[in-house]
Protein backbone atom coordinates (compact mmCIF):
# COMPACT_ATOMS: atom_id res chain seq x y z
CA UNK A 1 0.00 0.00 0.00
CA UNK A 2 1.40 3.53 -0.93
CA UNK A 3 1.61 6.36 1.91
CA UNK A 4 1.44 6.08 5.45
CA UNK A 5 -0.81 3.10 6.77
CA UNK A 6 -4.64 3.97 7.13
CA UNK A 7 -5.16 1.61 10.19
CA UNK A 8 -3.63 4.56 12.33
CA UNK A 9 -7.45 5.80 13.17
CA UNK A 10 -6.44 8.91 14.95
CA UNK A 11 -3.90 10.07 12.51
CA UNK A 12 -6.41 10.07 9.72
CA UNK A 13 -8.93 12.16 12.18
CA UNK A 14 -6.57 14.54 13.20
CA UNK A 15 -5.75 15.36 9.41
CA UNK A 16 -8.89 15.97 8.64
CA UNK A 17 -9.36 18.48 11.68
CA UNK A 18 -6.37 20.17 9.62
CA UNK A 19 -8.84 20.56 7.09
CA UNK A 20 -11.14 22.76 9.05
CA UNK A 21 -13.71 19.62 9.08
CA UNK A 22 -15.30 16.93 11.12
CA UNK A 23 -13.32 13.48 10.95
CA UNK A 24 -14.22 11.54 8.35
CA UNK A 25 -14.09 7.50 8.49
CA UNK A 26 -12.44 5.60 6.23
CA UNK A 27 -14.40 2.48 6.02
CA UNK A 28 -17.46 4.38 4.47
CA UNK A 29 -18.99 0.94 2.49
CA UNK A 30 -22.24 1.84 3.97
CA UNK A 31 -22.34 5.04 1.23
CA UNK A 32 -22.54 2.32 -1.42
CA UNK A 33 -25.29 0.79 -3.39
CA UNK A 34 -25.63 -2.72 -2.18
CA UNK A 35 -23.74 -5.18 -4.43
CA UNK A 36 -23.71 -9.17 -4.54
CA UNK A 37 -20.93 -10.90 -2.69
CA UNK A 38 -18.14 -12.56 -4.84
CA UNK A 39 -18.31 -16.16 -5.58
CA UNK A 40 -14.69 -17.45 -3.85
CA UNK A 41 -14.96 -20.20 -6.52
CA UNK A 42 -15.66 -18.19 -9.40
CA UNK A 43 -13.36 -17.67 -12.61
CA UNK A 44 -11.83 -14.33 -12.93
CA UNK A 45 -13.73 -11.77 -15.19
CA UNK A 46 -14.25 -12.03 -18.99
CA UNK A 47 -11.52 -14.73 -19.88
CA UNK A 48 -11.80 -13.65 -23.48
CA UNK A 49 -10.22 -10.49 -22.46
CA UNK A 50 -12.66 -8.06 -22.74
CA UNK A 51 -12.02 -6.78 -19.34
CA UNK A 52 -8.75 -6.31 -18.47
CA UNK A 53 -7.53 -5.60 -14.54
CA UNK A 54 -6.33 -2.43 -13.65
CA UNK A 55 -4.55 -3.67 -11.01
CA UNK A 56 -4.13 -7.38 -11.75
CA UNK A 57 -1.95 -7.78 -8.30
CA UNK A 58 -5.12 -7.03 -6.12
CA UNK A 59 -7.71 -9.72 -7.71
CA UNK A 60 -9.92 -10.40 -10.03
CA UNK A 61 -13.37 -9.33 -10.80
CA UNK A 62 -16.19 -11.41 -9.46
CA UNK A 63 -13.95 -13.86 -7.48
CA UNK A 64 -12.06 -11.50 -5.47
CA UNK A 65 -13.80 -8.15 -5.32
CA UNK A 66 -16.90 -6.54 -6.34
CA UNK A 67 -17.83 -3.38 -8.13
CA UNK A 68 -21.27 -1.59 -6.50
CA UNK A 69 -24.18 -2.23 -9.69
CA UNK A 70 -22.13 -4.99 -11.37
CA UNK A 71 -23.87 -8.09 -11.70
CA UNK A 72 -22.09 -11.59 -11.57
CA UNK A 73 -22.80 -12.68 -14.76
CA UNK A 74 -21.93 -9.29 -16.68
CA UNK A 75 -18.29 -10.05 -18.66
CA UNK A 76 -17.56 -6.23 -19.08
CA UNK A 77 -18.94 -3.39 -17.05
CA UNK A 78 -17.33 -0.79 -19.27
CA UNK A 79 -18.43 -1.53 -22.41
CA UNK A 80 -19.89 2.41 -22.38
CA UNK A 81 -16.23 3.43 -20.77
CA UNK A 82 -14.71 5.09 -23.87
CA UNK A 83 -12.78 6.63 -21.18
CA UNK A 84 -12.53 9.53 -23.85
CA UNK A 85 -11.43 13.15 -22.88
CA UNK A 86 -11.98 16.22 -25.25
CA UNK A 87 -9.12 18.76 -24.67
CA UNK A 88 -10.25 22.03 -22.36
CA UNK A 89 -7.88 23.80 -23.94
CA UNK A 90 -5.65 24.74 -20.50
CA UNK A 91 -3.43 22.13 -18.52
CA UNK A 92 -4.42 20.25 -15.78
CA UNK A 93 -3.99 21.57 -11.96
CA UNK A 94 -5.00 17.46 -10.66
CA UNK A 95 -4.40 14.18 -12.36
CA UNK A 96 -6.07 10.89 -11.20
CA UNK A 97 -3.97 8.16 -12.88
CA UNK A 98 -5.65 4.35 -12.48
CA UNK A 99 -6.86 4.97 -8.90
CA UNK A 100 -7.90 2.09 -7.33
CA UNK A 101 -9.58 1.59 -3.91
CA UNK A 102 -11.38 -1.40 -1.96
CA UNK A 103 -13.25 -1.67 0.95
CA UNK A 104 -13.06 -5.01 2.38
CA UNK A 105 -13.99 -6.98 -0.76
CA UNK A 106 -16.12 -3.96 -2.17
CA UNK A 107 -14.23 -1.90 -5.14
CA UNK A 108 -15.13 1.30 -4.94
CA UNK A 109 -12.63 2.92 -7.86
CA UNK A 110 -11.35 0.69 -10.40
CA UNK A 111 -8.61 2.03 -12.55
CA UNK A 112 -9.91 5.52 -12.85
CA UNK A 113 -7.99 8.15 -15.17
CA UNK A 114 -8.91 11.40 -14.82
CA UNK A 115 -7.68 15.24 -15.38
CA UNK A 116 -9.31 18.73 -14.15
CA UNK A 117 -8.16 21.93 -15.55
CA UNK A 118 -6.54 24.83 -13.91
CA UNK A 119 -8.78 27.80 -13.66
CA UNK A 120 -11.95 26.22 -14.38
CA UNK A 121 -15.17 24.75 -12.39
CA UNK A 122 -15.45 21.09 -13.63
CA UNK A 123 -17.50 18.83 -11.87
CA UNK A 124 -17.54 14.90 -11.33
CA UNK A 125 -21.50 13.24 -12.38
CA UNK A 126 -22.47 10.17 -11.69
CA UNK A 127 -25.51 7.45 -10.43
CA UNK A 128 -25.03 7.65 -6.23
CA UNK A 129 -22.77 5.27 -4.66
CA UNK A 130 -20.24 5.65 -7.76
CA UNK A 131 -17.44 6.59 -5.17
CA UNK A 132 -17.03 10.58 -5.95
CA UNK A 133 -16.56 11.41 -2.50
CA UNK A 134 -13.61 8.86 -2.23
CA UNK A 135 -12.15 10.46 -5.10
CA UNK A 136 -12.10 14.01 -3.17
CA UNK A 137 -10.90 12.14 -0.18
CA UNK A 138 -7.95 10.97 -2.05
CA UNK A 139 -7.53 14.42 -3.64
CA UNK A 140 -6.60 15.92 -0.72
CA UNK A 141 -4.94 12.73 0.77
CA UNK A 142 -7.38 11.58 3.40
CA UNK A 143 -7.24 8.40 1.76
CA UNK A 144 -4.54 6.88 0.14
CA UNK A 145 -4.95 4.39 -3.02
CA UNK A 146 -4.48 0.66 -3.10
CA UNK A 147 -3.06 0.98 -6.27
CA UNK A 148 -2.77 4.24 -8.74
CA UNK A 149 -1.61 7.76 -8.31
CA UNK A 150 -2.66 11.59 -7.79
CA UNK A 151 -0.72 14.25 -8.91
CA UNK A 152 -1.36 18.04 -7.37
CA UNK A 153 0.53 20.38 -9.66
CA UNK A 154 1.97 17.81 -9.98
CA UNK A 155 3.07 16.47 -6.70
CA UNK A 156 2.47 12.77 -6.28
CA UNK A 157 -0.57 13.02 -2.76
CA UNK A 158 -0.05 9.13 -1.69
CA UNK A 159 3.94 10.14 -2.03
CA UNK A 160 4.30 12.93 0.31
CA UNK A 161 5.79 13.29 3.50
CA UNK A 162 3.68 13.94 6.55
CA UNK A 163 4.97 17.64 6.54
CA UNK A 164 4.76 17.72 3.07
CA UNK A 165 1.30 16.79 3.11
CA UNK A 166 0.16 19.37 5.49
CA UNK A 167 1.97 21.94 3.63
CA UNK A 168 -0.09 21.61 0.39
CA UNK A 169 -3.33 21.06 1.85
CA UNK A 170 -3.09 24.92 2.35
CA UNK A 171 -3.61 25.04 -1.44
CA UNK A 172 -7.17 23.08 -0.94
CA UNK A 173 -10.39 24.78 0.51
CA UNK A 174 -13.27 22.62 1.22
CA UNK A 175 -16.86 22.70 1.25
CA UNK A 176 -18.42 19.24 2.52
CA UNK A 177 -22.20 18.38 1.88
CA UNK A 178 -23.89 19.63 4.79
CA UNK A 179 -20.80 22.64 5.51
CA UNK A 180 -19.12 20.45 8.45
CA UNK A 181 -19.38 23.46 11.16
CA UNK A 182 -17.56 23.38 14.01
CA UNK A 183 -20.65 22.90 16.58
CA UNK A 184 -18.79 24.42 19.40
CA UNK A 185 -17.67 27.60 17.03
CA UNK A 186 -19.76 30.31 15.99
CA UNK A 187 -19.69 31.46 12.26
CA UNK A 188 -16.70 33.91 13.00
CA UNK A 189 -14.68 31.21 15.00
CA UNK A 190 -15.32 28.60 12.34
CA UNK A 191 -14.34 30.72 9.26
CA UNK A 192 -11.16 32.02 11.47
CA UNK A 193 -9.82 28.05 11.86
CA UNK A 194 -8.31 27.24 8.90
CA UNK A 195 -5.88 30.92 9.40
CA UNK A 196 -5.38 29.74 13.04
CA UNK A 197 -4.61 26.49 12.38
CA UNK A 198 -2.09 27.42 9.23
CA UNK A 199 -0.55 30.73 10.22
CA UNK A 200 1.06 32.92 11.97
CA UNK A 201 -1.38 36.15 11.35
CA UNK A 202 -2.22 38.55 14.07
CA UNK A 203 -6.15 38.35 14.92
CA UNK A 204 -6.40 41.71 13.62
CA UNK A 205 -5.29 40.43 9.97
CA UNK A 206 -7.39 36.99 10.52
CA UNK A 207 -10.75 39.24 11.25
CA UNK A 208 -9.62 41.55 8.29
CA UNK A 209 -9.91 38.60 5.94
CA UNK A 210 -12.89 36.81 7.35
CA UNK A 211 -15.27 39.28 7.75
CA UNK A 212 -14.09 39.90 3.81
CA UNK A 213 -15.00 36.35 3.20
CA UNK A 214 -18.34 36.59 5.01
CA UNK A 215 -19.39 39.65 3.24
CA UNK A 216 -18.86 37.65 0.12
CA UNK A 217 -21.28 35.15 0.77
CA UNK A 218 -23.95 37.41 2.48
CA UNK A 219 -23.03 36.51 6.33
CA UNK A 220 -21.59 39.95 6.96
CA UNK A 221 -24.77 39.86 9.84
CA UNK A 222 -23.95 36.58 11.11
CA UNK A 223 -20.74 36.46 12.67
CA UNK A 224 -21.40 35.54 15.88
CA UNK A 225 -24.62 32.49 15.52
CA UNK A 226 -23.82 29.05 15.98
CA UNK A 227 -24.18 26.82 13.39
CA UNK A 228 -27.56 25.49 15.33
CA UNK A 229 -29.27 28.75 14.38
CA UNK A 230 -28.73 28.60 10.63
CA UNK A 231 -30.82 27.65 7.86
CA UNK A 232 -29.12 24.46 5.66
CA UNK A 233 -27.91 27.57 2.95
CA UNK A 234 -26.19 29.25 5.26
CA UNK A 235 -24.21 26.79 6.92
CA UNK A 236 -23.03 26.10 2.98
CA UNK A 237 -22.13 29.77 2.65
CA UNK A 238 -20.44 29.51 5.94
CA UNK A 239 -18.52 26.57 4.78
CA UNK A 240 -17.75 27.95 1.37
CA UNK A 241 -16.31 31.12 3.55
CA UNK A 242 -14.24 28.85 5.74
CA UNK A 243 -12.92 27.31 1.95
CA UNK A 244 -11.60 30.58 0.79
CA UNK A 245 -10.02 31.91 3.79
CA UNK A 246 -6.11 30.65 2.62
CA UNK A 247 -7.00 31.88 -1.00
CA UNK A 248 -6.57 28.44 -2.24
CA UNK A 249 -5.90 27.73 -5.38
CA UNK A 250 -8.42 24.69 -5.49
CA UNK A 251 -11.54 24.19 -4.20
CA UNK A 252 -13.85 21.31 -3.82
CA UNK A 253 -17.11 21.15 -3.05
CA UNK A 254 -18.62 17.71 -2.11
CA UNK A 255 -22.86 17.77 -3.18
CA UNK A 256 -23.00 21.83 -2.58
CA UNK A 257 -26.72 21.48 -3.32
CA UNK A 258 -27.64 19.05 -1.41
CA UNK A 259 -30.67 19.64 0.94
CA UNK A 260 -31.42 22.69 -0.91
CA UNK A 261 -34.38 23.72 -2.43
CA UNK A 262 -34.02 24.91 -6.09
CA UNK A 263 -33.82 28.63 -5.51
CA UNK A 264 -31.15 28.33 -2.87
CA UNK A 265 -29.41 26.01 -5.07
CA UNK A 266 -29.45 28.39 -8.00
CA UNK A 267 -28.36 31.10 -5.50
CA UNK A 268 -25.39 29.00 -4.65
CA UNK A 269 -24.54 28.37 -7.95
CA UNK A 270 -24.58 31.99 -8.73
CA UNK A 271 -22.02 32.65 -5.84
CA UNK A 272 -19.96 29.52 -6.89
CA UNK A 273 -19.40 31.18 -10.52
CA UNK A 274 -19.14 34.66 -9.20
CA UNK A 275 -16.43 33.89 -6.72
CA UNK A 276 -14.30 32.03 -9.39
CA UNK A 277 -14.55 34.71 -11.32
CA UNK A 278 -12.87 36.77 -9.18
CA UNK A 279 -10.37 34.40 -7.76
CA UNK A 280 -9.64 31.93 -10.29
CA UNK A 281 -8.34 28.35 -9.51
CA UNK A 282 -9.51 25.61 -10.28
CA UNK A 283 -12.96 24.49 -8.70
CA UNK A 284 -14.44 20.76 -8.33
CA UNK A 285 -17.57 20.31 -7.88
CA UNK A 286 -19.25 16.61 -6.91
CA UNK A 287 -22.86 16.19 -7.63
CA UNK A 288 -25.35 14.45 -9.46
CA UNK A 289 -27.63 17.61 -10.21
CA UNK A 290 -28.38 18.71 -13.56
CA UNK A 291 -29.31 22.20 -12.94
CA UNK A 292 -26.00 22.34 -11.17
CA UNK A 293 -24.06 21.21 -13.84
CA UNK A 294 -25.70 23.49 -16.02
CA UNK A 295 -25.24 26.55 -14.21
CA UNK A 296 -21.60 26.79 -13.49
CA UNK A 297 -19.83 23.93 -14.76
CA UNK A 298 -16.70 24.19 -17.38
CA UNK A 299 -15.86 21.13 -17.82
CA UNK A 300 -17.53 17.88 -17.14
CA UNK A 301 -16.31 14.11 -16.02
CA UNK A 302 -19.26 11.57 -15.77
CA UNK A 303 -18.30 8.67 -12.90
CA UNK A 304 -20.12 5.15 -12.84
CA UNK A 305 -19.09 2.02 -11.91
CA UNK A 306 -15.67 3.29 -10.41
CA UNK A 307 -14.22 4.94 -13.81
CA UNK A 308 -14.90 7.56 -15.90
CA UNK A 309 -17.15 7.05 -19.05
CA UNK A 310 -16.17 10.74 -20.83
CA UNK A 311 -14.77 13.90 -19.99
CA UNK A 312 -14.66 17.20 -21.46
CA UNK A 313 -16.07 20.77 -21.78
CA UNK A 314 -19.85 20.54 -20.45
CA UNK A 315 -21.14 22.06 -24.07
CA UNK A 316 -19.77 18.78 -25.90
CA UNK A 317 -20.73 16.21 -23.09
CA UNK A 318 -24.31 17.50 -22.80
CA UNK A 319 -24.37 16.55 -26.94
CA UNK A 320 -22.63 13.68 -26.37
CA UNK A 321 -23.23 10.69 -28.44
CA UNK A 322 -22.25 8.02 -25.94
CA UNK A 323 -25.60 5.83 -24.76
CA UNK A 324 -24.63 6.76 -20.79
CA UNK A 325 -23.82 9.63 -20.94
CA UNK A 326 -26.81 11.03 -23.27
CA UNK A 327 -28.60 9.29 -20.48
CA UNK A 328 -27.79 10.50 -17.52
CA UNK A 329 -27.04 14.13 -18.44
CA UNK A 330 -30.94 14.18 -20.27
CA UNK A 331 -32.45 12.17 -17.30
CA UNK A 332 -34.07 9.75 -19.54
CA UNK A 333 -35.29 6.14 -18.43
CA UNK A 334 -34.32 4.08 -21.02
CA UNK A 335 -30.41 3.08 -21.35
CA UNK A 336 -27.92 1.22 -19.86
CA UNK A 337 -28.70 2.74 -16.57
CA UNK A 338 -31.34 1.20 -14.17
CA UNK A 339 -33.08 0.72 -11.16
CA UNK A 340 -30.48 -1.92 -9.75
Amino acid sequence: MRGRDLADETQNQDEARDLGVEPVEDTPTEEFDEVAEPDAGGEPASPDGSYEEPAPELGSLHRDYVIPGVGSQEPNPYRWHTGEKRHHGGEDAIEVIDLVKQFGRVRILNGLNLGLPEDQISMVLGPSGTGKSVLIKHIVGLLYPDSGDVLVHGQSIPGLSDDDLFEIRKKFGLLFQDGALFGSMNVYDNTAFPLRQHTDKSEEEIGEIVNRRLREVGLADATQKMPNELSGGMRKRAGFARALVLDPAIVMFDEPDSGLDPVRTALLCELIREVHEENGGCYLVISHDLATARRIADFLAILWKGRIVESGPSEELFSSENEFVSQFLNAETHGPLAMD
